[in-house]
């Protein structure tokens, strides 16, 4: 059989295109079964979109080589279809992008299923991490979508990369005639009998500085469930608040004293 003047498909020919194939087919499938074999199960979960990008990859050379092999003439098509191609890769740029970034996530493993991560000032914990996007709920239980380029492109904060444990922190002020050291035991061990704060290292309130109405104080404490610490510290800030009212600590706001330089009682002629 004959096709145009170069390709000619005979039975040799297509039974070198079918052990081709198949020979691909084999390799491919021995390799990932002796990869994955060598990977625990959360490092295998995350390695199969790879392997999946690694098949289309080499099936697309393998194609090229045997279509070059039966007398296509590749290059002729691709020279042929050199505008198309230019079309197709723009338009492909970001997606091609993101795979490749998601290749890389995956690789270095930069981010982990159950990580709480910041991008772009959004926070949400890792769900899911795929080839093009990673999938992160956000603490008001919203599905964030993250193009996996972010990672890349954009500073990312993991919160949980050394762990679980985390120190947070709120600030305080008060008056100047506050008893500061009633203060800080009393806060200390408020922050103390709080289930969700951790002991140890134990909470610190550092006396920050001398404001123009009030005495800066910022509180410091660790947690281990770092996902809750905004609603942890907003427990904490109305305990605080309580105490402050129990002790007459008053939490004064910003005054300013207006001086005229006219009598405004002054009656005009």
């Amino acid at each position: 059989m004959h096709l145009g003047s170069e390709i000619v498909i005979t039975p040799k020919v297509i039974l070198i295109i079918f052990s081709v194939f198949f020979t691909t087919y084999l390799f491919l499938k021995l390799f990932k079964k002796i990869t994955l074999r060598a990977l625990n199960n959360e490092t295998r979960s995350k390695f199969r979109s790879i392997f999946t990008f690694l098949n289309y990859s080499i099936y697309l050379i393998v194609i090229l080589i045997t279509l070059d092999t039966v007398g296509v003439n590749v290059t002729a098509i691709f020279a042929a279809s050199a505008a198309l191609l230019v079309g197709i890769g723009l338009a492909l740029q970001t997606l091609i992008q993101d795979v490749i970034s998601g290749i890389f996530i995956l690789a270095d493993q930069t981010v982990h299923v159950g990580d709480i991560i910041q991008v772009d000032g959004q926070i949400g914990k890792v769900e899911n991490i795929m080839l093009r996007t990673t999938r992160a709920v956000t603490r008001d239980n919203k599905v964030l979508i993250i193009p996996n380029h972010k990672f890349l492109t954009s500073i990312l904060y993991n919160w949980t990369e050394n762990g679980t444990l985390t120190r947070e922190s709120i600030s305080l002020g008060v008056s100047y005639d506050t008893n500061v050291n009633l203060l800080k035991d009393e806060v200390i061990k408020l922050t103390n009998e709080h289930s969700k704060i951790l002991k140890h290292p134990e909470p610190i309130l550092l006396f920050d500085n001398y404001g123009d109405s009030a005495l800066k104080f910022e509180l410091f404490f660790s947690m281990n469930r770092s996902f809750e610490a905004n609603f942890v510290k907003s427990d904490l800030r109305y305990k605080i608040f309580e105490k402050l009212k129990e002790l007459d600590i008053e939490i004064p706001f910003p005054q300013r004293v207006v001086t005229h330089k006219n009598n405004p009682t002054k009656i005009q002629k």
